[in-house]
């Protein structure tokens, strides 16, 4: 049977599987829509939390990047696994103690404003919309790839399956659904981490064998011969202060993604989000420990396999064929020599490899079984699907419930709420599928955008709103639109319109950080010069940070 046919049984089944579940936990309430009615247990959670935060570029991407650019992309892997443990320890268990829908929800209550959860919502939609296109992006490499479908096509067919069941389930069907899909993808991710740890190393543990096997000095000194000098040394290339400021964006951009924050309103109490937040943990570390490896080992293979050898040879290989029809793997002789070689500079290299391939090419590239390059197709949609759901319900949910319920009909029934809530999904499918063929960049590197306006605009006001009671509606407001806009000035500009990094240098990727560091000091300063909030919002914070005792706030309707 061919890989193409086993790929479609094996995506199919999958898909039937969402849509069976997406199914079952059909909700007909604004709480299960919302937040599954409080009730999702904590390891459940835990694997959902894991699904929702491991995207495409954690599938798809991580090792690609690792592979490509060396130490360079370490700080993607100690970015978002830093920041996930610094949601876990700094914001999970208060906001769960908060006991409300969304994060626009906290900022509105917390800073006794409609204005600043307008504000919120507008920075939640443009958080999830630019992540979203990463997750989109991801799904029409598969479907090119192993489905033969046109990318337009296969954004299509990942976005009707994603809105049946976010439509359908809300955040109930979304979370049971990622509890399968998080089986799906960490399946699809260890076994052939695995079966290349073996056939390359003869250890079959992927983290053993990168450690006690000789394999990354065979590699390094394969790319110095080779002339990749770059790929080889420590950050080459990348200023130290650039490294610092995305590590910290990528960490605090984490800790502030409203998809995230929001898993935690799902379980029953403060103590089963503390729970979920170690399941998560042991969840994410799971693939996080395993990608470097495949890193080393695909990129290993590749070389071999492409390297030095003529485009005859090259045009032999069933599976180099297929993915150059995709655009994602070039090769071409440019000196006439016989040969294609790969090279450093972009101009002179003779094999162009994008960096998204790497995990999903490996079992081909390795000779594994047809099944297993199935499974892997079926564990990147898996990946990208599942976040793409939480991002969808993010989006949703700011407009029909922080603005349309909480300000333009406060007195809507619940099933106009319903209602609206999956019409916005709807709306936000069609976002997300013009963004998915039209993607401002790689996977990765779209995704760290996301996580640097996140980190810009949430992070500092869901710190200062549990740790400091003197902040006010003021200082979030100004602090959360000088962090935001200029973050997304400075994206902007360097990613469409050419403008120099001018800020110390520092890439469009990192600068969330410094835009965090506006977002706190204007917030603070601006607080400290208006008048403190209520009584009563002083004694919210103060409650909220106490471990036991009511499990939520019921909060106040403020102007």
């Amino acid at each position: 049977m061919s890989v193409e046919v086993l790929t479609y049984i094996i995506v199919g089944l999958t898909f039937a599987a969402y849509i069976y579940i997406g199914y079952l936990n059909r909700v007909k309430t604004t709480s299960g829509f919302y937040v599954a009615g409080h009730g999702i247990p904590p390891l459940a959670n835990g694997m959902a939390t894991a699904a929702d935060w491991m995207s495409a570029a954690s599938f798809i991407s991580m090792a690609g990047l690792i592979s490509f650019l060396g130490y360079n992309g370490t700080f993607y892997l100690m970015g978002w696994t830093g920041g996930y443990v610094l949601l876990a320890l700094l914001l999970a268990p208060y906001l769960r103690k908060f006991g409300k829908y969304t994060v626009p929800d906290f900022v509105g209550d917390r800073y006794y404003s409609n204005t600043a959860r307008v504000v919120a919502a507008i920075c939640a939609i443009f958080v999830s919309l630019t992540y979203v296109a990463g997750q989109m992006r991801g799904v029409g490499i598969v479907f090119s790839r192993f489905l033969g479908l046109p990318i337009n096509g296969g954004v299509a067919v990942g976005m009707a399956i994603v809105a049946f069941f976010a439509v359908l389930g809300g955040m109930k069907g979304i979370t049971w659904t990622q509890v399968a899909q998080y089986s799906v993808l960490i399946v699809a991710y260890m076994i052939p981490a695995v079966a290349i740890a073996w056939i390359v190393t003869g250890i079959p543990i992927p983290q053993l064998a990168l450690t006690f096997s000789d394999i990354v000095p065979k590699l390094n000194q394969l790319q110095i011969d080779l002339g990749l000098i770059e790929y080889a040394k420590p950050f080459q290339g990348k200023p130290m202060l650039d490294v610092f400021m995305i590590t910290v964006a990528l960490m605090i951009g984490t800790a502030g993604l409203p998809h995230i924050i929001i898993r935690f309103y799902t379980v029953p109490s403060v103590r089963a989000a503390r729970y979920s937040a170690g399941w998560a943990l042991l969840f994410i570390a799971l693939l996080y420990t395993t990608a470097p490896a495949i890193a080393v080992f695909a990129k290993y293979n590749l070389i071999n396999e492409l390297n030095g050898k003529t485009v005859a040879q090259i045009e032999e290989l069933d599976w180099a064929t297929k993915w150059e029809k995709t655009g994602l793997l070039k090769f071409e002789d440019k000196d006439g020599d016989g040969v294609v070689t790969l090279k450093a500079k972009a101009d002179e290299t003779e094999i162009t490899i994008d960096r998204d391939i790497i995990v999903l090419s490996t079992p081909e590239v390795a000779k594994l079984s047809p099944i297993v390059i199935a499974l892997v197709a079926a564990g990147g949609l898996a990946a990208a699907l599942s976040t793409a759901a939480g991002l969808l319900l993010v989006i949703s949910s700011s407009i029909s419930h922080d603005i349309y319920y909480r300000l333009i009909k406060p007195d809507a029934t619940e099933s106009q709420r319903l209602l609206v809530g999956r019409g916005m999904i709807l709306v936000a499918v069609l976002a997300a599928g013009y963004f998915g063929i039209n993607p401002p960049g790689f996977v990765a590197q779209v995704v760290a955008f996301a996580f640097g306006l996140a980190a810009a605009s949430f992070f500092p006001i869901i710190i200062l709103g549990i740790f400091d009671k003197r902040m006010n509606r003021e200082g979030a407001i100004a602090g959360m639109i000088v962090g935001m806009v200029f973050t997304m000035y400075y994206i902007i500009g360097n990613r469409f319109f050419e403008m120099d990094p001018w800020f110390f240098k520092v890439s469009a990727e990192g600068i969330g950080t410094f835009g965090a560091l506006l977002n706190f000091v204007v917030a603070f300063v601006v607080s400290r010069v208006t008048p403190a909030p209520p009584p009563e919002i002083q004694e919210l914070v103060e409650s909220v940070r106490i471990p036991r005792g009511a499990d939520h706030f019921a909060g106040t309707d403020y102007e």
